[in-house]
């Protein structure tokens, strides 16, 4: 390789990494080409690209980007993936990696946030974009009543808890009523307020008594 076709992948690599928001740094020791093959399908399958470099160039390359800070990882058998998605190449390279021990993940930057390997494989564990995006489709097509149910529910509750209240309110009320000493009951009532019936039996009585 002459110096002409290594300005050009050093250019090219550039480019790439400047306008990419996931780069994971791998090291691959004894890959055979059928498995890099197959590693190459999974990453473009996913979203995300990968790449056997050359340490030297690779560091130039990144000069200049926003993944500068990942300079000295690029020691030993080093490859990289990287993509426009923020999970895809972590998720490519943690799954791979999972099956095959040729592969191992050292570390890797998000929009420029250098990560250690341990922060990898967790980003890799977040949903995709188009996973994101179908997740809020099928929320958007959600049958209306299902909506309705889930917006109604707060509301519901609200209304359960005001009329429990409200019971309670009125059964102290009631109580506070029935043992308040300023209503008499009706046999302790006076004759003026005793009825036509009262009245008269407590008159013949008195006619007997005479």
């Amino acid at each position: 390789m002459d110096r002409s076709q290594k300005r050009q992948i050093t250019a090219a690599l550039h480019e790439d990494l400047a306008a990419t928001v996931c780069v994971v740094v791998t090291h691959q020791t004894g890959l055979s080409v059928d498995e890099v093959t197959q590693l190459r399908r999974q990453m473009r399958s996913a979203g995300a690209r990968y790449r056997v470099t050359k340490n030297r160039l690779a560091r130039r390359a990144l000069e200049g980007t926003p993944f500068a800070a990942l300079v000295p990882l690029f020691t030993g058998p080093t490859a990289i993936a990287y993509s426009n998605d923020p999970v895809a190449a972590a998720k490519a390279a943690v799954e791979y990696a999972n099956r095959n021990n040729k592969l191992t993940v050292i570390g890797g930057g998000l929009s420029g946030q250098p990560l250690d390997a341990a922060g990898i494989r967790a980003l890799a564990t977040l949903p995709s974009l188009d996973e994101l995006r179908s997740k809020i489709i099928g929320l958007l097509n959600a049958p209306a009543t299902k909506l309705a149910r889930l917006l109604q529910t707060p509301a519901g509750q609200l209304a359960r808890v005001l009329a429990a209240h409200s019971e309670q309110a009125g059964s102290e009320q009631a109580g506070s009523e029935q043992a308040s000493p300023e209503q008499a009951s009706p046999e302790e009532a006076s004759p003026e307020e005793a009825g036509p019936e009262e009245a008269g039996s407590e008159q013949a009585g008195a006619g007997d008594g005479a």
